[in-house]
């Protein structure tokens, strides 16, 4: 069955990312099962469409779905589950050391197997798998990542004639705003004021990460 153009892996697609997303923005654990439904479903629509780094970056997905679950719920200390933090300097230091010779790469293998856009395809796959570990470790940039990774994302999906799924990375997009902005209230509403004599930006709570 078609609607607008789409099949059905589109549209379950279509509909398990944006209820995923919209979990996310409201920091529900059950974002993460959707997630992996997800994946699946959008595996098979890349495989279809002959983009090939998006394929494999699903398969990815998957692993850090399970793990991203596994942390949001147990990877603070003692097994608590993990707040909302910044990003630390070393892990913006890590990813801006693998980007572009990641990017490069996987271009260069793209290129070879025929992919349909091998440079969107690996920069816009090696954006989302950074934004995607900053997410399981709940880091509040994911949400840039995420941003820029979705305006690639929307043309993209428009010239390889996957409507369905342009609509949802603009959807995607706006969601994106009003996580970042979410989850920067909730962070804020987390964290107490510092007592008298208090160091400014010294961890002020149990498994609290200020970043």
């Amino acid at each position: 069955m078609h609607w607008l153009g789409a099949n059905w892996t589109e549209i379950l697609g279509f509909a398990t990312g944006a209820a995923c997303v919209w979990l996310t923005v409201k920091v529900n654990i059950w974002n993460w099962p959707l997630g992996l439904a997800n994946n699946a479903f959008s595996l098979v629509l890349f495989i279809q469409s002959r983009l090939f780094a998006d394929s494999a970056l699903q398969v990815v997905y998957l692993v850090l779905g399970v793990l991203g679950w596994y942390w949001w719920l147990h990877g603070a200390e003692e097994r608590a589950p993990l707040p909302i933090s910044r990003t630390p300097g070393w892990a913006w230091v890590g990813m801006g050391i693998l980007a572009v010779p990641g990017t490069w790469a996987m271009a260069v293998v793209l290129v070879h197997i025929r992919d349909s856009a091998p440079f969107w395809d690996a920069l816009t796959t090696v954006a989302s798998l950074l934004a995607q570990y900053m997410l399981c470790k709940k880091w509040i940039e994911n949400w840039w990542v995420w941003i820029a990774a979705d305006l690639v994302y929307i043309p993209l999906y428009l010239v390889k004639h996957i409507p369905l799924f342009s609509v949802l990375y603009a959807l995607f997009l706006g969601l994106c705003v009003v996580g970042l902005l979410a989850w920067r209230r909730e962070r804020s509403g987390s964290v107490p004021p510092p007592t008298a004599g208090q160091v400014v930006g010294e961890p002020q709570g149990p498994g609290l990460a200020l970043g």
